[in-house]
């Protein structure tokens, strides 16, 4: 049995849900040890380890003695195939080794919902093939695939609350989504660590609104997150690829809307299996996202984003 004051190692605790997973962890009294590139101010019951998920002695440090991994570092928006895969599947593989030869009890992998659709996107090709190494591990290991999460800090849902706030929504295709609030996410990653009989399972944790949301219906809730009401228009793919191609020649790499999301955004299908949500034994979702989302709009509006 793990010592359960060891510390958990975390990936991406410089990240937008890896701050999440932080705060909880404060809140929990949870010590972690977290990876980090660039050196980062004192946080209460965090010991900073400087290095990347190319640094082997690095991520033996970040491992050493821990009782758990929470695999949150990831790619979501790459240039090309091959950056993907270095990201997300040699990022995985280099945690995993490091895990193991540290003998930490729990691996939890966060993966990613669009993992379901392999063929649809290098993106989710990429979460696919991150999942193969972990699921063939010996690691007592679970996998998580999150639909869309949203929260403070996030930046990549940040434009559609702007464009609410503007009173008009651009939506993809008709379609159906899932989303989760950051803070429920970091919860689960948190009470999977202590579900010994969560391990060899996939989830796919979501807000528990049954069927998902529409994309209007999101839309709207937009709307009413940040105080007005909003119309909204479904752009045809084709519009949306000429958007990419666009985005692609002014900002180059640093395009946001590139044509693998256009293939993601397109799919009418995003909406989390009610089979495959974490047991209510385990974890159960507190952020209703009528509030979630009024939450998120307000402290975008204190952080000046909005």
């Amino acid at each position: 049995m793990s010592d359960a004051r060891a510390p958990i190692a975390i990936t991406g605790g410089t990240g937008f849900v890896g701050g999440h997973v932080l705060r909880i962890a404060a809140e929990r009294s949870v010590a972690v040890r977290a990876l980090t590139r660039r050196a980062q101010p004192p946080a209460p019951g965090v010991e900073w380890v400087a290095g990347t998920l190319g640094d082997r002695d690095a991520l033996a440090r970040l491992c050493d003695g821990a009782r758990a991994v929470i695999h949150i570092a990831g790619v979501i928006n790459a240039p090309d195939r091959a950056a993907f895969a270095a990201g997300n599947i040699a990022g995985t593989e280099a945690m995993l080794a490091a895990a193991q030869a540290a003998g930490a009890a729990r691996f939890i992998h966060v993966s990613s919902l669009a993992a379901r659709e392999p063929d649809l996107s290098d993106y989710g090709w990429s979460k696919a093939e991150s999942e193969k190494p972990v699921a063939a591990s010996a690691l007592a290991w679970t996998i998580v695939r999150p639909p869309a999460v949203y929260g403070p800090g996030d930046r990549e849902m940040l434009e559609m609350f702007r464009m609410a706030a503007r009173g008009f929504v651009a939506l993809p295709p008709a379609g159906c989504l899932s989303v989760i609030e950051a803070s429920d996410l970091a919860r689960l990653l948190f009470d999977l660590v202590d579900a010994p009989e969560a391990a060899g399972h996939i989830y796919e944790p979501d807000d528990g609104v049954a069927g998902g949301w529409s994309h209007r219906d999101f839309a709207l809730a937009l709307g009413n997150a940040v105080g007005r009401p909003v119309r909204t228009i479904a752009l045809p793919a084709s519009l949306l690829r000429l958007g990419a191609l666009a985005d692609g020649l002014v900002r180059g790499k640093a395009a946001k809307l590139t044509p693998d999301r256009v293939r993601y955004f397109c799919h009418p299908d995003w909406v989390c299996g009610p089979h495959a949500r974490p047991p209510a034994t385990i974890w159960r979702p507190l952020v209703e996202t009528p509030a979630g989302l009024k939450a998120t709009a307000q402290s975008y509006r204190a952080a000046g984003w909005l």
